[in-house]
């Protein structure tokens, strides 16, 4: 499966799991129901996956966590904020160049149209 298949199926599942539960909620609600029903369609699913940071090639422990990594192909970070920042963009993009990943999901669930809050990010190497 490509990565915009995958996309295209959690997509789905976020947006059926938004209309279940409306906006409002915790990320870490969100972001455990994404998981479940992402395994129950059978997908790979890890969650708070530790990114590696490599600088000058000394690896340090930093503390970034990868909200959801999808089949090892597709990064998702679950926001539920009034209104993505710009750092929440450049967050992800920079998760997709360290892991070497090219396509990530940013999906804002606080929002009254979950359309308005799922955003494509591209790493173009």
């Amino acid at each position: 499966m490509t990565e915009n298949e995958l996309s295209n199926k959690i997509i789905g599942a976020a947006i059926e799991l938004h209309k279940l539960l409306g906006p409002g909620l915790l990320e870490s609600a969100y972001e455990n129901a994404l998981a479940y029903d992402l395994k129950e369609i059978g997908f790979k699913v890890n969650q708070q996956v530790p990114m590696p940071f490599v600088y000058k090639e000394i690896k340090l422990d930093v503390g970034y966590r990868l909200d959801l990594l999808i089949e090892e192909i597709v990064i998702v970070e679950v926001k539920s904020v009034d209104m993505l920042a710009p750092v929440h963009y450049s967050q992800l993009l920079t998760y997709l160049k360290l892991s070497k990943l090219k396509l990530g999901l940013l999906i804002n669930f606080n929002t009254k149209l979950l359309n308005d809050g799922i955003h494509r990010v591209v790493n173009k190497f």
